[in-house]
């Protein structure tokens, strides 16, 4: 399937939205592990008529909460430096802290590992978080000082929570000694080149800055933009498509074997894996189940596997970022319009690019690639099964001592006769997404009268060997 095939549903979603006004202007673009591989835009930057400049891939809009992974990044840059420990509790660094009562009697206080994966106990506060950027420090301290409200004792539940990113971001910048901005921007912009990335409206993008809206009955109402302050962790960074595709595809470089080691400086591949690792469920997420990650949301889908992303929703704006780390292939989209749900449209292009490339059979799903003993172990079991070949040193001791292997031969041979039979190279094994690890592989071959499936396992000894063996017919019924 040609690039453009590929593209023209995400752009027609777009064209769909365009025509339902659900902002005055979008802007999108997918991309892999080289580059950015198409790019799209609609609308005008001002709203109904106001200034007929069009967006594109370098027009600056607000990513509003896609910032947490980068705060979430610089956190964990100090943590691996030695200069934090995620299991210490907040009070280490933010003093004003110490004033808050805590739920119950046996609460612990919230440590930054229960900040960074929304699991403090603070009650879900996005239209309240999203008017607090330009909170000055001594703001945020008298917020504490006055107390605060708990869902649940901190470390047992999730809710997702601006406030305990505003705190981590007051963290990075004592840890560090310098404002979390300035840490941010040298740290992480700068080596990336993300230049067209910033906290402030002077953000040089070539392409200007997009202006926020809401919905006035048929009308777009334009918003003031809110200025940094102690919230900016939470969703302070403004962006372009290009800027934002090629963040979320170095965080997503971590897996793939060949990727940009050059700017692992920023932060390691294995810190960079661990923010897109589940570390709290997160109940009815939506139509697949994850958790929150640090800075990031984990998702597995039925047919492709691990999906990464985070949205962004401020007054004005609504940003959403998407990758498959399997293969690094994403999606990142944003509209100037309050709350206008870019995720749905994002979700709806990674799905359908995933969909897509699975059916030109490039592997794109839950299907995982075999050690080459995974592979050697199969082969020797084939023989083993349908040659009558001998065991030997590749098969684990408790395969004889669960089931003798003269038990083992009956059985199979009984499997065998079953499917009506059949020879040793008669074909090539058939494929099957049943492979879990590259420990363990399910592969079938046909037989007159049905499939003959075959399942192991191996050791984590090295060389490993093979611990579970099971052979059973599969019949038409």
């Amino acid at each position: 399937m040609t690039e453009p095939t590929r593209t023209s549903g995400i752009d027609a979603v777009f064209a769909a939205r365009r025509a339902e006004r659900k902002a005055p202007s979008a802007v999108w673009a997918t991309f892999d592990r080289h580059g950015v591989t198409h790019r799209g835009a609609s609308g005008t930057l001002g709203g109904d008529g106001a200034d007929g400049a069009a967006p594109g891939p370098d027009t600056a809009y607000r990513i509003a909460s896609c910032t947490k992974s980068f705060t979430a990044t610089v956190l964990l840059a100090l943590r691996d430096t030695g200069a934090l420990d995620l299991d210490a509790p907040v009070t280490d660094w933010v003093p004003a802290f110490a004033d808050v009562a805590l739920p119950t009697a046996d609460s612990p206080v919230p440590t930054l590992r229960m900040l960074a994966t929304m699991s403090a106990g603070f009650p879900t506060d996005d239209p309240w978080g999203d008017r607090q950027e330009s909170l000055t420090d001594e703001g945020l301290d008298a917020l504490l000082r006055r107390g605060l409200s708990f869902d649940s004792v901190p470390g047992t539940a999730f809710a997702y929570s601006n406030l305990g990113y505003a705190l981590l971001g007051r963290v990075v910048a004592e840890a560090s000694g310098r404002p979390y901005r300035e840490v941010v921007e040298h740290d992480v912009l700068a080596p990336l080149g993300l230049d067209s990335t910033g906290f402030t409206t002077d953000v040089p993008a070539a392409g200007g800055l997009a202006i926020g809206h809401r919905r006035v009955g048929d009308d777009w109402e334009p918003l003031p933009f809110s200025g940094p302050g102690a919230f900016s962790p939470i969703g302070g960074l403004f962006s372009t498509t290009d800027d934002l595709a090629r963040w979320a595809r170095w965080l997503g470089s971590a897996f793939d074997p060949d990727g940009e080691g050059d700017l692992d400086g920023i932060l390691s591949r294995a810190s960079r894996r661990e923010m897109q690792q589940l570390q709290r469920f997160v109940p009815g997420l939506g139509a697949h189940p994850g958790g929150y990650g640090l800075g990031l949301f984990v998702e597995q889908h039925p047919d492709h596997g691990t999906i990464v992303s985070h949205s962004g929703g401020y007054p004005g704006f609504s940003a959403h970022m998407r990758w498959h780390p399997a293969t690094g292939v994403g999606a990142v989209g944003f509209e100037n319009a309050t709350y206008a749900q870019v995720s749905v449209p994002i979700t709806l292009a990674l799905d359908g690019l995933l969909a897509e490339t699975a059916a030109q059979g490039t592997g794109v799903g839950n299907r995982v690639r075999p050690w080459p003993e995974t592979l050697a172990a199969r082969d020797a079991v084939e023989e083993l099964v349908l040659g009558g070949g001998e065991p030997g040193d590749w098969l684990a001791e408790n395969i004889e001592l669960d089931i003798p292997l003269d038990r083992r031969r009956r059985t199979w041979g009984e499997a065998v006769e079953s499917v009506g039979g059949l020879a040793p190279t008669s074909a090539e094994p058939l494929p099957d997404d049943e492979s879990k690890a590259p420990s363990h592989l399910v592969w079938r071959r046909a037989g007159s009268r049905g499939l003959l499936r075959f399942e192991i396992r191996l050791t984590p000894e090295a060389p490993p060997r093979v611990q579970t063996l099971t052979v059973r017919a599969e019949t038409a019924h």
